[in-house]
């Protein structure tokens, strides 16, 4: 892609002439191959983020989860198990995904407020990592699973922190108000009650304080607190193997300025030494930050619609596909694939089929485009595919994994009769 143009925030996103295309591959012509709604997924932009991480890990005892929940689609599972990471899960299906995919089961780390006992039964069949438990009453039923299986149950307990992470409160995890993980008053007295459990052997501390963060204040005032809780619970005889930070860092979706992974990690290592816990084994769960930017959406325009107060550009993606504008009202950026020079640009509503007022990707976006033409929905890489549903009887759609010059379909369309075959008619 040398000498190609490439968008902002995109590094493997570029313009040859006027198409847009992932890494080597045109756009267009996977949407021809493939049709639309399709997600194209940029492998090389995944392995660079994670190189970040592993940069600032460097020397350390470290090891990186994917938080799976951002992306949980095998073939980008596998990117991140070939690369030796481990994997943040958050239910059974996901264990039986990160499996499949390759992971390794020591490195795999089961997070979550509702763990059932047939998730905890598999979780311990498997071998897994480390179950971070979120309350009391959890932790006297993995005691009890573990027993039963005649095994014993490595448990990192997660820390509420009461940290305000400055983001979307849907996706604020670390507040007194959140439903996440173990008050930070009770955390003592929960370790010594976990220690005294025969079924259990503690290991960690945990700690998530939410998504989309973009500053590195609440990181390390979250930390501050933790190593506190640390020192705290291990003068209680309570000894701590590893300390889990949980994930939540930004990607740049409209301007956004997250710190790099690397430089984060630098200033955290940098507080961790001056407390005297830089040799302390650490455990991170970074999602979005991995995956966000490396993918998009390819949808077409179907119809542009003149209106009295808006204009419309419907296009056959909608909020089953992209749900995080409906839900968080985030915003995505949206460029043509194919740009139209001498078309004026007009100010539109960008929305899909669905019939809820809520079905829309993009307000107030400056296009020139005509029906027929395919946009690109920018950052989609997370929280995406991974919440896609088939609300309106939709088909969730086809995913594409580049590198370099070669396109991979890692998920075929889905067909009506795929949603039907699980049913069955009165």
């Amino acid at each position: 892609m040398s000498g190609t143009p490439t968008l902002p925030g995109h590094p493997h996103i570029a313009r040859r002439g006027t198409t847009l295309q992932v890494e080597d591959v045109a756009l267009d012509a996977l949407a021809r191959e493939h049709g639309t709604p399709l997600f194209v997924y940029s492998k090389q932009w995944m392995l660079d983020a994670l190189a970040a991480y592993q940069r600032g890990f460097a020397g350390r005892d470290a090891l990186i989860c994917y938080a799976m929940k951002a992306n949980s689609s095998l073939g980008v599972l596998r990117v991140f198990a070939e690369a030796g990471c481990g994997f943040d899960i958050v239910s059974g299906g996901e264990l039986a995904r990160v499996l499949a995919a390759g992971a390794e089961p020591a490195k795999v780390i089961f997070s979550g407020v509702g763990k059932t006992r047939a998730e905890m039964r598999q979780a311990l069949t498997a071998g897994i990592g480390c179950f971070n438990v979120e309350s009391e009453a959890e932790i006297d039923v993995l005691n009890t699973m573990a027993l039963e299986q005649g095994q014993r149950a490595p448990v990192s307990v997660r820390i509420n922190p009461n940290v305000d992470p400055k983001t979307h409160p849907y996706i604020s995890t670390g507040l007194k108000g959140n439903k996440f993980g173990v008050a930070h008053d009770r955390a003592v007295a929960v370790y010594r009650h976990a220690a005294a459990l025969p079924g259990l052997q503690v290991v960690g501390i945990d700690c998530h304080i939410g998504s989309q963060i973009t500053e590195s204040s609440p990181y390390l005032d979250a930390l501050d607190r933790i190593l506190d809780l640390v020192q705290a619970i291990e003068a209680a005889g309570v000894p701590l193997h590893h300390i889990d930070f949980g994930g939540g860092l930004g990607i740049d979706y409209d301007g956004d300025t997250p710190p790099a992974a690397d430089a984060l990690w630098k200033q955290l290592f940098a507080r961790l030494d001056a407390r005297g816990f830089g040799d302390r084994r650490i455990l991170i769960e970074p999602g979005r930050s991995l995956v966000g930017n490396a993918g998009l959406c390819v949808t077409e325009v179907l119809y542009t619609k003149p209106g009295e107060e808006k204009n419309f550009c419907i296009v056959d993606a909608a909020m089953n596909d992209l749900p995080r504008p409906a839900m968080y009202q985030a915003f995505h950026r949206i460029v043509p694939v194919a740009e139209r020079p001498l078309l004026p640009a007009i100010r539109y509503d960008v929305v899909g089929p669905v019939c809820e007022s809520g079905d829309w990707l993009g307000r107030d976006r400056d296009l020139a485009v005509e029906a027929g033409d395919l946009l690109a929905v920018l950052s989609a890489g997370a929280y995406c595919m991974s919440m896609a549903s088939n609300y309106n009887t939709r088909a969730r759609a086809a995913e594409v994994l580049v590198s370099g010059a070669s396109a991979t379909l890692i998920r075929r369309r889905e067909t009506v009769e795929d949603q039907l075959r699980t049913e069955q008619a009165l």
